[in-house]
């Protein structure tokens, strides 16, 4: 397939609803502006309400915006129905016609554009190829299992050819070791075409393993973009860091500064941190530990006191009390570690480098 790479510019986007309970309106999304290049795996992420799925139908053309304008390829396209719109939406719901087989359900939108049958079904076939559905063309939907039905889903969307592919939560409805695989096939067909894709998700970790950029949003606005390694080592509020990953919070102050580092006092010590927000001499500030960054040992920076010792297989969780602080570490590998239990006190050690100012 020949993909012709467009890229998706919001400008200044609100979208405002009202309240069925007050009557009062709410943005829904506010004053929202991104940036999407062509060719990219985006994916809009955060909790429910947070208006990402708003978003997205604003792009397919499913929901008008209030305010400002939105561009595919250069072109404004705000007044365009979602079918004169060069884009695709893969749905959660799967959206296929049950009594259609396989082919017809790839072939309907070329077939309401009219176009020759022979070159309806050689487009179909190489899409079903590509999405590894070939020899299941004659198959009923009602035939086919989660997955095969969310390969069809992608591959009606795919033989369009669009400028950009729209997914909302196509893999919520599937087992969790199917979701794994499905959103890895996806990310390798994104890639393999070209396509612009902009994604919709709740689900951290899989907005981390397909995406070129993450936008996480929350109550209507940008939160942060970057990539899912920028988003989750330098996550620029509480908010990101606790949503990506788990994420441990210590009450510190900052003592010196010198660059981009500083002297940090936390529960009775004083440590050499990254300094990513510039905060001050004197500032209180939160300390940034992920899990996975600490680990318990006989000598360390601070002592903690184990409250949680569990044996998860590939690591061991714990959490421990530091002064008035709950900490939870995730130990990977620890089949030739010393386990500590309950009760036990111990000291954090971890990497400086892994731990920051927020």
């Amino acid at each position: 397939m020949q993909k012709q790479k467009k890229g998706v510019r919001l400008e200044h986007i609100s979208k405002i609803y009202q309240d069925p309970k007050t009557g009062k309106a709410f943005y829904a999304v506010e004053d929202t502006t991104l940036d999407i290049e062509a060719g990219t795996f985006v994916t809009l992420l955060g909790p429910s309400g947070c208006g990402k799925t708003t978003t997205l139908r604003m792009i397919a053309g499913f929901e008008s915006p209030d305010e400002g304008e939105i561009y595919l390829g250069g072109e404004p396209i705000n007044s365009l129905t979602p079918n004169k719109r060069d884009t695709a939406m893969v749905f959660q719901s799967y959206a296929l016609l049950p009594h259609y087989n396989v082919f017809d359900n790839v072939a309907y939108g070329l077939k309401i554009r009219k176009l020759p049958k022979d070159e309806i079904r050689e487009r179909v076939m190489n899409i079903l190829k590509l999405v590894e559905m070939d020899g299941m063309e004659s198959r009923m939907t009602n035939q086919l299992s989660g997955g095969q039905q969310q390969r069809v889903a992608l591959a009606r969307a795919l033989v369009l050819e669009p400028g950009v592919l729209l997914f909302d939560e196509p893999l919520s409805n599937l087992d969790a070791k199917l979701r794994v695989s499905m959103r890895t096939e996806i990310r390798k067909i994104q890639q393999k075409v070209g396509i612009t894709a902009i994604y919709v998700t709740h689900d951290q970790s899989e907005a981390m393993s397909i995406s070129d950029k993450i936008i996480i949003m929350s109550k209507g606005k940008v939160e942060q973009i970057g990539t899912p390694r920028e988003i989750y080592y330098h996550p620029n509020s509480r908010f990101v860091a606790d949503f990506i990953g788990e994420a441990n919070f210590l009450k510190a102050k900052v003592l010196r500064t010198q660059g981009d580092k500083a002297g940090i006092g936390v529960a009775g010590e004083e440590l050499e941190v990254n300094n990513f927000c510039q905060a001050k001499a004197g500032d209180e500030v939160a300390l940034v530990i992920r899990p996975e960054a600490a680990a318990l040992a006989d000598k360390g920076y601070l002592e903690a006191k184990v409250v949680l010792s569990t044996f998860m297989g590939a690591y061991q969780y714990y959490q421990v009390q530091v002064g008035d602080m709950e900490i939870q570490i995730t130990d990977y590998n620890p089949v030739n570690r010393r386990i500590y239990e309950v009760g036990e006190t111990a000291y954090l050690d971890f990497d400086t480098q892994g731990v920051y100012i927020l």
